[in-house]
C-alpha cells in the first residue's frame, strides 16, 4: 500500500541533514600577528672579559624575539632569532613556548612567569653561534626589574676530549766544546822578541848556486 505525499512536498535531498551542521572554526594561523602590549626586558651577568646578556621583546606576555650574547674573551657567542623567521620553528603550549633552530641546531624552551622569563637552552650548537666546538645547555632568566640575569650551566666551558699524549722524544746532547790553550801574555816591560832574519845558504865551490826565491 502507498501513501501519497502532501502536495507541494519536496524530498530531501541526500546530504541536506550534514548541511545542517554547523560549519567548523578555521584553524589560528601560526604567523597571525601578535596583539597586546610591547615590553622590553633585558639583563646582563659577568665581567667586560666573560659575561652573558639577553635582550627579549615580548607582546601580549609572549616572546617575539630575543638576542642572546656571550663571551669569553677572546671567544664571542650570538644568538638572534625573531617569531616567524626563516631560521626556527615557534610554538605556543600554555605556559610555555618552544623554539626549535633549523638544522638540528638546538631548541629554546621558554617558561613565562608573573615576575620573570625562563630560558632554558637545548643543546645550542656552539660551532654555528660561537665558533667553537659543543653545545649550550642550562638556562637563563631575566627578572622584570633587575638588571642582572640568573645563569645555571649557560656559561660552562666545554671540555674538549683530550689528545692521545705522545712521549716526547730526548734531546740530543751537544758536543763538548773543544779546550782552548790561553795565549801567555807578555810581562809587564819585556821587549817582544824579534825574529831573526834568515841566513843565506852556504855554496860550496864547484856547487850551482839555488836560484832566488821571488817575493810575493
Amino acid at each position: 500500500m502507498m501513501i501519497g505525499m502532501p502536495a507541494g512536498a519536496q524530498m530531501a535531498k541526500p546530504g541536506a541533514q550534514h548541511k545542517a551542521q554547523k560549519p567548523q572554526a578555521p584553524a589560528k594561523k601560526q604567523n597571525a600577528p601578535m596583539r597586546g602590549r610591547l615590553e622590553k626586558l633585558s639583563c646582563k651577568l659577568g665581567t667586560e672579559d666573560r659575561q652573558a646578556r639577553i635582550a627579549v621583546e615580548l607582546i601580549g606576555g609572549r616572546l617575539k624575539s630575543l638576542a642572546y650574547y656571550s663571551k669569553w674573551k677572546p671567544r664571542t657567542c650570538s644568538v638572534y632569532i625573531v617569531r616567524d623567521d626563516a631560521w626556527s620553528k615557534w610554538e605556543d603550549t600554555g605556559g610555555v613556548t618552544v623554539v626549535t633552530l633549523n638544522e638540528e641546531k638546538g631548541a629554546f624552551l621558554i617558561d613565562y612567569d608573573r615576575r620573570s622569563v625562563k630560558f632554558l637552552f637545548r643543546d645550542i650548537d656552539r660551532e654555528r653561534f660561537c665558533g667553537m666546538p659543543g653545545k649550550i645547555t642550562g638556562s637563563l632568566t631575566v627578572t622584570r626589574g633587575r638588571d642582572q640575569c640568573e645563569l645555571e650551566g649557560v656559561m660552562d666551558e666545554h671540555v674538549e676530549a683530550k689528545a692521545e699524549i705522545k712521549p716526547e722524544p730526548k734531546p740530543v746532547a751537544a758536543p763538548a766544546p773543544v779546550p782552548v790553550s790561553p795565549v801567555p801574555e807578555a810581562a809587564p816591560g819585556a821587549v817582544p822578541a824579534t825574529p831573526s832574519p834568515a841566513q843565506p845558504a852556504t855554496v860550496l865551490p864547484g856547487s850551482v848556486p839555488p836560484p832566488p826565491v821571488a817575493k810575493p
